[in-house]
């Protein structure tokens, strides 16, 4: 009996140390940490977002050999649609393991999947970025984005049909909407050329006009704020009429709007100062352009002559298989490499939101193709006047609401009752 015990006691010792050998010898396994890695991005916009993704992939792998970026031309509305899509699936080994998101987007997205993103608290110095960023990204105390541009506007006028009509670019700053519009009919008149273009019913012009005064399409309780809303209403008005008058020329699509800054059908754009990137691919054109600031509504007291349009952030997405990896690159570029601005600015226009970039003499450089204006420095010092919004969480509804609004309206309807529907829609939309 007692030889018994003692060889079962053998057998159990024996097969505990052998399963604690292989513990030990799996824990000592170690992943090679050269091993090829491949990031992959989605992003749009070829002369602004995605050749900074591809820059900074260049400064990473200088640091980190083993690691590629693959950049994936993602259109936003596209971007959105497959994200939601895979996310409402629970379907995500399709994804990509770093997006860009649109500013306005960020609070729904996280809020209603909270589990897809990575929280950054910790692993990026987001201190030094400009605060206003990184609260658009932030959601119950955790950090969820990257800040990249900040969509300061500008309007970027061509001087040399400016000045065919007669008129000076200085004309064009700390005017009001309405100065605007006479503007634009005197360059219309001497030149035949339209000041102005947008793509049809698309409400980028009252989504900035609504940010330069301080307000946007909610209350501070979360509240639709439309049919009530007077900027929104003057808003409606001022674009019909730079429409009706000949001032703004409508286009079917985003093509077809760069297509008017680059041969010269229209004789400026009010964008965000990402603009200025497809505004430079036309390389013949270097030194008719220049920069002013944005007109403000005559009637608003709250409106200034600054507001922004856009502006988005890099997020780490959960089902990434190298979470880790994908934020040390982010970490080591657009949240630490200041060689990356110093060489993205002059081709795109990516004014840094990360502070110690901003701080480069690059900054205040003249640029040529500006007619040797510093417009760097002049949209730094744009941004810092933009009024702070909220964009709230039912965002995207509300815009489209308004861009239905905007339709009804060109289209004859009184603004009051275009308005009223869209409010209708909004909360119907809410309370779902």
């Amino acid at each position: 009996m007692k030889k018994m015990l003692y060889v079962l006691l053998v057998l159990v010792l024996g097969s505990t140390m052998l399963f604690a050998g292989g513990a030990e010898e799996k824990k000592a396994e170690v992943v090679d940490p050269n091993a090829p890695i491949t990031l992959t991005v989605w992003c749009w916009d070829p002369m602004f977002n995605i050749y900074a993704m591809e820059e900074a992939a260049k400064i990473y792998k200088d640091i980190k050999p083993n690691v590629t970026i693959n950049v994936v031309e993602t259109p936003w509305n596209d971007l959105q649609q497959k994200l939601i899509t895979s996310l409402s699936a629970n379907a995500t080994e399709n994804l990509p393991d770093i997006i860009l998101m649109q500013d306005n987007a960020i609070q729904k997205n996280v809020m209603t999947y909270p589990e897809a993103f990575v929280p950054l608290n910790g692993k990026i110095d987001l201190s030094q970025f400009a605060q206003f960023k990184v609260d658009v990204g932030t959601i119950d105390g955790n950090h969820y984005g990257v800040p990249f541009d900040n969509g300061a506007t500008g309007t970027f006028l061509r001087r040399d049909i400016v000045e065919k009509a007669g008129l000076k670019v200085s004309d064009f700053n700390n005017i009001t909407w309405e100065r605007f519009i006479e503007l634009g009919k005197i360059v219309k008149q001497k030149t035949g050329v339209s000041m102005i273009s947008t793509v049809a019913n698309e409400p980028d012009f009252p989504m900035l006009m609504l940010q330069s005064a301080g307000t946007w399409m909610f209350n501070e309780d979360g509240s639709a704020y439309i049919k009530d809303n007077p900027v929104l209403k003057e808003a409606l008005r001022i674009t019909k009429e730079m429409v009706e008058s000949g001032v703004c020329l409508l286009v079917p699509d985003w093509n077809a709007y760069i297509a008017t800054l680059n041969n010269g059908t229209v004789a400026s754009t009010i964008n965000g100062c990402w603009i200025s990137g497809s505004i430079q691919a036309e390389e013949s054109q270097k030194g008719l352009w220049a920069v002013a600031n944005t007109p403000r509504f005559a009637n608003i007291s709250s409106s200034v002559n600054y507001s922004s349009q856009g502006g988005s952030g890099w997020m780490v997405m959960a089902n990434s298989k190298y979470p880790d990896v994908a934020t040390d690159f982010l970490a080591k570029t657009f949240g630490g490499s200041v060689a990356l601005y110093e060489t993205i600015l002059p081709t795109s226009g990516a004014i840094a939101t990360w502070l110690p970039a901003a701080e480069s003499p690059v900054y205040a450089t003249p640029i040529e193709f500006f007619g040797g204006q510093k417009i760097y420095e002049d949209l730094v010092g744009f941004a810092g006047n933009v009024p702070n919004v909220k964009y709230g969480v039912f965002n995207y509804e509300a815009r489209d609401a308004i861009a239905r609004a905007l339709s009804e309206v060109m289209q004859g309807t009184n603004i009051d009752a275009a308005l009223g529907t869209a409010q209708k829609n909004v909360e119907f939309l809410m309370s779902e």
